[in-house]
């Protein structure tokens, strides 16, 4: 079986949010499967996906403050900047975390670890609504 669905998420803030719900509840015939893959792929340049842990908020805290270090805003070498000083640091942040995932499913469920969830990676200060290919396979 392969299915195929593109969901809007609502508008996020910059920063990392737990999505594993809305992207769940977008292929309810997961629990129809005994075995497959879900792969989630997000279709912009300047947000990104990741796994990690979704118990505690600190986390993801943490990680906007280790990526605001790493890649900063307002550097002198960056050029690209037609959408102001968050422009080119969105793009290196959403190159070093990807656009897409791929999660196992097992009896009917996502096979995610004890403490996983899916982020959403916003990197721009403007919250936008961001657009989400997502495709199940399995049997």
């Amino acid at each position: 079986m392969w299915i195929q669905r593109h969901i809007a998420l609502p508008q996020y803030s910059r920063g990392f949010h737990i999505i594993t719900q809305e992207v769940i509840d977008s292929v309810i015939e997961i629990k129809n499967l005994s075995v497959g893959i879900l792969h989630v792929f997000i279709k912009h340049t300047s947000a990104s996906l990741t796994i990690n842990e979704g118990a505690d908020p600190a986390v993801r805290v943490d990680f906007e403050t280790f990526f605001s270090k790493v890649v900063p805003e307002n550097s002198p070498d960056f050029i690209h900047n037609d959408e102001g000083p968050d422009d080119m640091p969105a793009h290196i942040k959403s190159a070093l975390l990807g656009p897409s995932l791929s999660i196992p499913i097992k009896d009917g469920k996502v096979d995610l670890g004890t403490w996983q969830d899916i982020y959403l990676c916003e990197h721009r200060n403007q919250p936008r609504s961001r657009k989400l290919t997502i495709t199940l396979q399995g049997e």
